[in-house]
């Protein structure tokens, strides 16, 4: 089963685009690990002449999910094992693994080439192939990413390119492979639900807190929302000033008469006070005006002794 040739390498829409925005978002160079399975896959011709030759079954390689070491860390050490930090979740596969760069070819490097002949060469990494009982397979799968040089016109353009390589450890070669990107149809069932971001989260700061500090904010908060209620108790009052309950009852039944006449001697005095300020306001105008000009001819007048004075 190992020199039986890779036709291609299928992944889904939302995988391949998860593994393009990690790489793209990394600050530096990113490298990582690619699982799935290995399946074979038999066309079927339809014809109708049972003599004819069974066509021939082929490989193909679908990456479900995926981890990214991201920058400035790598998933290989120097003699291009997977690094120790990294540990296979169960139930899932090594196919091959994925290097990121910017502005730089799509081409694999010889870091590349010596990653991908480790992997092959693991034992420990072999695995069944889907659909065979006897076959086993190793990682092969190489996905490059680069994003090309930027030029003015494209300046404003965010790209990446990819290519896809199958490692071939009898040649010791890359050999491209398409990818067949499966979004809809019978082909995409075996997609759903497979991909599952096994990318680490950032480390977030977190704050341990004990119950005595957790009470000490609840306390603060209740006396944040008594004090704000009686702030907006005090407001209240200052606008119903003058017009509480028992005030305007007697407006109502036989004081009436008399509360109502009280109402209208305050009005009247206040309409008077708000006159007499009015005319205040109007002297105090007046007077300002007077000193204005007062104040623009003493600058005339001295305007004119200096430019006297000049000649």
């Amino acid at each position: 089963m190992d020199d039986l040739p890779l036709q291609k390498i299928a992944i889904s829409g939302p995988t391949l685009a998860s593994l393009i925005q990690r790489v793209s978002s990394s600050l530096a160079d990113a490298d990582g690990l690619l699982f799935g399975h290995f399946s074979l896959v038999t066309p079927s011709t339809l014809s109708d002449d049972s003599s004819a030759d069974p066509a021939a079954s082929t490989l193909v390689a679908t990456i479900t999910s995926f981890i990214c070491s991201g920058a400035p860390h790598s998933s290989f050490d120097t003699l291009a094992r997977v690094s120790s930090g990294h540990h296979i979740p169960r139930g899932t596969h090594l196919i091959g693994w994925f290097s990121g760069r910017r502005k730089s070819r799509l081409q694999p490097s010889m870091r590349d080439f010596a990653v991908s002949a480790s992997l092959s060469a693991d034992p420990k990494l072999s695995f069944p192939v889907v659909s065979s009982t006897s076959s086993r397979f190793s990682p092969r799968v190489f996905l490059l990413f680069s994003t090309p040089p930027a030029t003015p016109e494209t300046a404003t353009i965010h790209t990446h390119e990819y290519r896809a390589y199958h490692f071939s450890p009898a040649t010791e070669t890359f050999e491209p492979k398409s990818v067949s990107v499966v979004n809809i149809g019978p082909g995409f069932r075996g997609h759903y639900g497979n991909f599952s971001p096994n990318s680490p989260f950032p480390l977030l700061a977190c704050e341990l807190r004990g119950s005595s500090m957790m009470q000490e904010d609840i306390e603060e908060e209740r006396l944040s929302v008594m004090m704000q209620a009686t702030k907006d108790k005090k407001e209240l009052d200052l606008m119903v000033e003058g017009f509480e309950i028992g005030s305007l009852r007697r407006l109502m039944g036989p004081e009436a008469t008399a509360y109502t006449a009280g109402l209208e001697e305050m009005y009247e005095k206040m309409l008077t006070k708000i006159s007499s300020l009015a005319r205040l306001v109007e002297k105090s105008s007046a007077r300002v005006l007077e000193l204005e000009n007062h104040n623009s001819k003493i600058r005339a007048d001295i305007a004119g002794i200096k430019r006297a004075a000049d000649a």
